[in-house]
């Protein structure tokens, strides 16, 4: 007898399955799509059971409107996954199932190929060709992008060309569109260019055959020193995965900051790659879905969120730079996508490869007490040598647009030798406050409990928080003087320095206000590997995998803000941003430098960075942390709230408080702390307050956050706040 009742988990913000008829001429299957009626609207829901019974009279279930998949969405071990991590990041089940479709889907279109729109030349676009284009640029642009054959459309905006210019053209009679399915690929005989393997070294082989002699899971972290070839790993392990028919994940922290790697994998191999960013249309992320659950896509190469990808045979998971902060969602489901890939590689049982030069402690952890395989890759790859670290005492010293002299000259010994020069200043804008010079008052955002960074390329002030921003303020809120003076500096101001200091050297700068455009990062990348420009200054998105052979010298400008943060991680992320910039130096055969400039050249960190290395300080942190109880050797949840009343959020957060010690498992080994503001009390008009829940077991923590969060949602005060478990945090602002 078949089921009368589905259980359909929807994407409410409610820890509950809503029950719903089944129509006898309907046959929803378990893990499913189905269309369902939730209120006044219609709701995309997942099936999570099939049952005969439930809590509600049969008769006040509404029926379901339509099925949309005749089988499961996902394989079993995935639509497990999802579920362990709704469990674990204490998320409604409906709200995570939703966040792992493509939009397409969440909206009920079918799991099918969309069509593609291409691009075609007609009789009359060629003839134009004789005739010439005149001063129409962009149009000719166009015109000679479809002269050899039709384009597919979302490739002419990548390049460049706007709807409006095919728009034109299309009334003009000299392009045309069709729309085509895409062709299935079939993966080809021959799937290595062998041609393009380099040698490898005794410990690259090593670490390719530990993890190619062990059949099933199994977690390896790749601990690699900067330029050590962890990428030529990668591919090195690829092979015989693909050889097997099976493909691969690879994880990226973010995908426009790695196109040289994406590269080096589609060179390397004939199986179709697929691209997996929060920079893909719709359209787009659905195909690239379904090429991989399909087994069109021999390898995945994504952001975080492509670890919720189907695939029909997946062999290895890799992620690469596994330490970076940006694995970790800030909003929503807060997972962490290093965690659940070795999840995930666990349920599929296949093996995950970690790669780092600057493992996360935890992961270093791991390592250590045996739960993950250790690997090393002690030498840079070829003749290239360990870059020489120096730090200049800038006490005293007076900088130029935070220059000072002994770097300035060895910056002009490097570029007279024909060198590059990279800068490094996580800052944007041109400086990071306004002041009045007659009364100290400071620009301040309303909406935060922050400043105004100063952007002079656009004369506007913007907070870097909240977004609001607003034209350059032109005299003083307090005493109405029309002194005021920037203060601090960041990348635009070290730019302009830089363009006065050196006329006779090109400079460009790199951060999220330059590469707004799509494809303006990678043709900038390009003009640096090109030697177009000498100068190259950055934000942490040029510290990451890239490879410069002609840079020799590498300086650090402003560290000192990170030596004395109240975040007790802030120390694990200077050592690692230090090493992955001063990685950027002497990368092939020519020598390189680092110089970092601070206040505090005694500081030990910088001591321990400078004379040892990173696993150093890493085993000093790893003492310094078991001490004070901090993770790995215990386990956080910081629970966040916000409201436009500071009050109701400090109330509420007591309340928390009291509901967790009040638990039966509470005892002298877990702690609270606070309720206490938030580094940033106020954002957004919001103020902010959090509590931290300490734990030394996972499975104790999650046993008490499992039965005290229905007792937090009904206190009287949780409807009136808004308020997030954040399980395992790694930003404490």
């Amino acid at each position: 007898m078949r089921p009368t009742i589905a259980q359909v988990a929807l994407p409410v913000p409610l820890d509950k399955c809503f029950d719903y008829q089944i129509p006898n001429y309907l046959y929803p299957v378990v893990g499913g799509r189905v269309s369902v009626p939730f209120g006044r609207q219609t709701l995309t829901g997942i099936v999570t059971a099939l049952v005969d019974t439930s809590d509600l009279p049969v008769e006040q279930l509404k029926p379901i409107k339509a099925c949309l998949d005749q089988q499961p969405v996902w394989p079993t071990p995935l639509y497990q996954l999802l579920i362990w991590c709704s469990q674990f990041y204490q998320y409604p089940l409906g709200d995570t199932f939703s966040l792992a479709l493509p939009s397409l889907l969440r909206k009920g279109k079918a799991a099918s190929f969309a069509s593609m729109k291409q691009w075609h030349i007609t009789d009359s676009g060629k003839d134009q060709f004789a005739a010439g284009f005149g001063r129409a640029h962009l149009q000719a642009q166009a015109m000679r992008l479809v002269e050899n054959g039709p384009v597919p459309h979302p490739l002419m905006i990548e390049e460049g060309v706007s709807s409006n210019t095919l728009k034109t053209l299309q009334d003009k009679g000299w392009i045309s569109v069709s729309h085509s399915q895409p062709v299935t690929s079939r993966w080809p005989k021959d799937i290595e260019n062998s041609d393009l393997k380099p040698k490898l070294n005794e410990e690259q082989a090593i670490a390719i055959a530990t993890v190619n002699n062990v059949s099933g899971f199994g977690c390896y972290l790749l601990d690699g020193v900067t330029g050590s070839g962890k990428t030529e790993v990668y591919l090195n392990l690829l092979k015989p995965v693909l050889d097997k028919g099976q493909q691969a994940l690879i994880l990226v922290p973010e995908i426009g900051l790695t196109p040289q790697t994406i590269q080096r994998f589609k060179r390397r191999f004939n199986v179709p790659v697929e691209v997996i960013h929060s920079g893909l249309n719709d359209t787009e992320r659905l195909n690239a879905w379904l090429s991989a659950r399909d087994k069109q896509a021999g390898i995945v190469i994504g952001t975080r969120s492509a670890l919720f990808t189907p695939f029909a045979s997946l062999g290895i998971i890799i992620v690469d730079e596994e330490h970076d902060a940006s694995y970790k969602q800030q909003d929503t489901l807060r997972y962490h996508a290093r965690d659940v890939a070795v999840m995930r590689a666990h349920k599929d049982n296949i093996p995950i490869v970690l790669g780092s030069a600057t493992p996360a402690l935890e992961t270093l952890h791991n390592a250590q007490v045996g739960k993950y395989h250790y690997l090393t890759l002690s030498k840079r790859a070829g003749n290239a040598q360990a870059a020489s670290h120096k730090v200049l005492d800038i006490k005293g010293l007076y900088l130029e647009g935070g220059l000072s002299a002994p770097l300035i000259a060895q910056m002009r010994r490097h570029l007279n030798d024909g060198n590059q020069v990279m800068l490094f200043l996580n800052r944007r804008g041109f400086s990071p406050a306004l002041m009045c010079h007659e009364c100290g008052w400071i620009c301040e955002c309303k909406r935060c409990d922050a400043y105004y960074t100063f952007h002079q390329g656009s004369q506007e002030i913007r907070c870097h928080h909240c977004g609001s921003q607003r034209p350059v303020v032109r005299q003083c809120e307090g005493c109405g003087s029309t002194q005021l003076v920037s203060v601090g500096v960041g990348t635009e101001q070290l730019e302009k320095q830089l363009e006065m200091q050196f006329p006779e050297f090109k400079t460009l700068r790199i951060d999220r206000d330059s590469t707004r455009r799509k494809g303006s990062l990678e043709s900038a990348l390009e003009s640096i590997r090109t030697g177009e420009y000498q100068i190259l200054i950055g934000t942490q998105m040029l510290a990451k995998g890239h490879h410069f052979p002609n840079v020799t010298l590498v300086g650090l400008i402003d560290v000192d803000g990170s030596l004395y943060s109240s975040d007790f991680r802030a120390s694990e992320r200077l050592a690692q941003l230090f090493i992955q910039v001063a990685g950027r130096s002497g990368r092939a055969s020519k020598p390189g430098e680092v110089l970092l400039q601070t206040h505090h050249p005694e500081h030990a960190l910088l001591q321990s960075l400078l004379h040892k290395d990173y696993h150093h300080f890493a085993q000093t942190a790893l003492k310094e942390r078991k001490m004070a109880l901090l993770p790995p050797f215990t386990h956080l949840t910081l629970i966040r709230a916000e409201a436009t009343q500071n009050d109701s959020t400090e109330s509420f957060l007591r309340q928390v408080r009291h509901t967790l010690e009040a638990h039966p498992l509470f005892d002298e080994t877990c702690m609270v702390l606070g309720p206490m503001p938030a580094p940033l009390s106020k954002r957004a008009g919001k103020y902010r307050w959090q509590l931290l829940l300490q734990i030394e077991t996972r499975s104790k923590m999650q046993r008490i956050l499992a039965s005290a969060k229905p007792a937090i949602q009904l206190l009287p005060l949780a409807k009136k706040v808004r308020w997030s478990l954040d399980i395992e945090p790694q930003d404490l602002s």
